[in-house]
């Protein structure tokens, strides 16, 4: 199999107050160079996309009902990580012919950054989500 994976892309970090995570990560000389806000069961939560040098760790807070389930973890937890890819849909095409587990149905649009961006997530063997991203 033959895919191209240009670097990791990203981290995602569940958070309970995304303005107080900003301020964390802004102390350790992050910037937020990416804000928006995405639909999550008819909620809107928000994001944050926090850079330093080639790092970026993706902040984002659940709709309300869901902060609860971050609350009660003690350990903190990451949710994903994330591989840039140049051709989000030939990438989505190579990993389906090669049975890995998609969890989406297709290559998912959201209006982060300045045009876009599109993504799906496989399932690795232990439920971690890997997500395949282009930014477009």
């Amino acid at each position: 199999m033959n895919i191209r994976i240009n670097h990791l892309q990203h981290i995602g970090i569940p958070v309970t107050n995304i303005s107080v995570s900003q301020a964390f990560y802004e102390r350790l000389g992050f910037s937020n160079v990416m804000s928006s806000t995405f639909l999550h069961e008819g909620e809107q939560g928000k994001v944050a996309m926090m850079k330093r040098d080639a790092m970026i760790i993706e902040l984002y807070q659940m709709p309300e009902p869901e902060l609860n389930n971050v609350r009660q973890r003690k350990d903190g937890r990451i949710d994903h990580i994330a591989f840039d890819v140049n051709d989000i849909e030939e990438t989505f095409s190579t990993l389906k012919k090669e049975g890995f587990t998609i969890l989406e149905d297709s290559p998912v649009f959201l209006n982060f950054w300045e045009k876009g961006c599109k993504y799906f997530n496989i399932s690795g063997p232990d439920g971690e989500r890997l997500e395949f991203c282009q930014i477009l």
